[in-house]
């Protein structure tokens, strides 16, 4: 395009197909490279490197948002690069000083003249269109290549510079998600870190030095102007003084004498002002007035006022004295006046040379060379920013982050072992390789969590062995009661198989949910063998008796209930911790409660009554009235739940009653597994 003298770049072509698909720090490298050699055959090429970066920039965050499946989002992405563009490059071109040489700057001045459009908004407003035009074919051009490119071989460019595994980067998305209790991001910190820091370094290094500069600039000038008005002097016929002053140019020897203080001025660095005065109560009389490239010097004979600043010496010089320089400081307006006394040859000052420099150019310089490093490092400030930024998320951010995000999935797995061992193979699947502490991080946290799975498997192991071993107990206590009852065979079995359909219906229908958990379920099961444990203490007279008790003998059965609780209670405060068996309490205790309160032993009513006991009720009655017993024959299914019914909600819970009635297929297959 340069060489042909197309007014279009296509320099951010690889810029923006490398950022598109590889991410955005290869692509503001892209970015700064192509700036740079750029440089071969455009030595403003290199200014622009910035601006070619935010278009990386720009470009990320565009995709972030769009897809570039439609053409509406694609003329936007057009639209938004060439306004940054042609903003950026408006102000850089003012800035360098080349609004008027442009591509656009001849036509933007017609514009300008013909429809009184400001100049610079014609500039902007040109350089805007070209840009559109020029971003147009590069975006389309990468489109084209992008679509053609094989599914593969995008995928390797974009996994090739993640650095760690596509796992830990998947993660990321459930990271980002959850971002509660942090305050500040590492990325975000370590960027704002970078940003300051370079600025800081930046701005010290370049007032220290421009200190140093114009101080060094300052001792240069001033030498240079002592020196150029000793010269002059030199060169001054001190004794002719008075003739110059009224002849002029018509005088021996007087053009001669302005020809070399010409000289002198154009070969010392820096001298404004040289010329010789004669000092008059009423102002400087000029003898010699060296022309400057702005304007004529004065004519010998002029009286020229005073200026403020010299006042204070007026009467030193008109005695011929020497006085010390003048100088007005400040770095624009830093300029040093010399008066350099011309004795003539009686020793007396016939005139002064007066000879001003000034740093008024150098400071231009400095302000061009300025602008020129800041818009050349601010390219390479967005590089090192975006590689900061890469090389925090790749080794620090990425992951930290996936690992925090896994290690939360792990601590809200709980003691469920399937989700703990999941979870480590998660973990072990983020495959983080940083070489530094991050990764020794990474592995103590492989270890660790491991180790926990591990034990949580252990501790499983014994607490299913302490639970058989507990249940083995139970069962044995539950036997040694049966086997001194002939009428209860099979009666724990039964009942148990009864409290786990009612318990587990309930739940089903959402029933008491305040109650009922897992824990619930397994206490209850596993406790109902030890519902009848009380019934140790009743006499085999009684418990076997053939025919109704009497009334006595009816009170002395009923204490099973209290003696079962106070057995229980003992067996609690012995194990210290198998909370359990207080439901087992509670069965043994209340099971013959009654909903409408005239139960015993404390004629609890409603749901005050432990709801493992109302479950425990309706097993138990079901199970005593379909059983033979020694004093009566076993009721049929549909007597026993035409009793059930009646006693829903008087002497049982209705809910465990409907649950226990919706079951029937399970209760029946309890029936004639044991009644046969």
């Amino acid at each position: 395009m340069n060489k042909f003298g197309v007014p279009l770049y296509m320099d951010t072509l690889g810029t923006i197909f490398v950022t598109i698909a590889v991410g955005p720090f290869f692509g503001i490298m892209t970015a700064v490279i192509s700036n740079t050699l750029c440089m071969v055959f455009n030595g403003h090429a290199i200014y622009y490197s910035a601006v070619n970066a935010l278009i990386a920039v720009h470009t990320f965050s565009f995709m972030k948002r769009h897809s570039l499946k439609k053409q509406k989002d694609i003329a936007k992405l057009i639209l938004l690069l060439a306004m940054v563009t042609g903003l950026l490059s408006t102000v850089i071109q003012y800035l360098l000083g080349e609004i008027h040489s442009t591509v656009t700057s001849r036509n933007a001045e017609y514009f300008s003249d013909n429809f009184g459009v400001p100049f610079i908004l014609a500039v902007t407003m040109l350089n805007i269109l070209l840009n559109i035009i020029d971003k147009g074919f590069s975006v389309a051009i990468v489109l084209g290549v992008l679509r053609i490119m094989p599914v593969k071989v995008s995928t390797l460019l974009r996994e090739s510079t993640l650095k760690q595994s596509l796992s830990s980067i998947i993660h990321l998305k459930n990271a980002d998600k959850n971002k509660s209790g942090i305050k500040y991001s590492i990325r975000t910190r370590e960027t704002l870190s970078l940003v300051v820091t370079s600025i800081a370094i930046v701005v010290a290094m370049t007032w220290i030095g421009l200190n140093l500069y114009f101080e060094d600039g300052k001792q240069s000038r001033s030498e240079n102007a002592y020196n150029a008005a000793r010269f002059a002097a030199e060169v001054i016929d001190a004794d002719r003084v008075e003739e110059f002053v009224k002849e002029g140019e018509a005088a021996s020897g007087y053009k001669e004498t302005k020809d070399m203080l010409t000289k002198i001025k154009e070969n010392a660095a820096g001298i404004n002002f040289l010329y010789a005065v004669v000092m008059r109560e009423n102002g400087c009389q000029v003898v010699f007035d060296v022309d400057t490239e702005e304007q004529s010097g004065h004519e010998p004979g002029d009286v020229v006022s005073y200026e403020k600043d010299i006042l204070p010496y007026i009467p030193a010089l008109l005695n011929g004295e020497a006085i010390e320089p003048l100088v007005s400081d400040g770095i624009r307006e830093w300029s040093e006046t010399i008066f350099y006394p011309v004795k003539n040859s009686s020793g007396k000052t016939a005139c002064y040379v007066g000879c001003q420099v000034s740093l008024g150019y150098d400071a231009d310089y400095m302000r061009n060379f300025i602008i020129r490093v800041l818009l050349i490092l601010a390219g390479l400030f967005i590089l090192l920013v975006a590689h900061e930024l890469w090389m925090t998320n790749i080794y620090v951010s990425y992951p930290i982050r996936s690992m925090s995000s896994v290690m939360d999935s792990f601590a809200d797995s709980g003691d469920e072992q399937r989700a703990l061992d999941e979870n480590v193979r998660k973990i072990r699947e983020l495959g983080i390789h940083t070489g530094d502490e991050v990764e020794k991080l990474y592995q103590t946290l492989c270890d660790m969590t491991l180790n926990q799975a591990e034990q949580m498997r252990n501790i499983r192991r014994l607490t299913d062995s302490t639970m058989k071993m507990q249940d083995g107990l139970i069962l044995t206590m539950a036997d040694m009661v049966e086997s001194r009852d002939s009428d209860t065979g099979a009666h724990v079995q039964k009942t148990s198989a009864y409290v786990k359909i009612i318990v587990e219906g309930l739940r089903d229908k959402g029933y008491y949910p305040e109650k009922i958990n897992p824990k619930f379920i397994s206490d209850i099961v596993r406790s109902a063998p030890l519902h009848d444990v009380g019934k140790i203490n009743i006499s085999d007279k009684i418990l076997n008796k053939p025919g109704k008790l009497t009334e006595e003998e009816f009170e002395i059965m009923k204490t099973h209930t209290t003696a079962g609780k106070e057995i229980i209670e003992k067996a609690i405060n012995t194990v210290k911790g198998g909370s359990y068996l207080k439901e087992a309490r509670n069965m043994a205790a209340y099971h013959h409660e009654r909903w409408d309160g005239k139960g015993y032993p404390e004629g609890l009513h409603g749901e005050v009554i432990p709801l493992s006991a109302r479950i425990m009720a309706v097993a138990d009655v079901f199970d005593a009235i379909t059983s033979r017993r020694v004093y009566k024959p076993p009721f049929t299914l549909e007597k026993a739940l035409e009793i059930l019914q009646e006693g829903a909600g008087t002497q049982f819970d209705a809910k465990c009653v409907e649950v226990f009635m919706d079951s029937l297929p399970e209760i029946k297959v309890i029936l004639n597994k044991y009644n046969q």
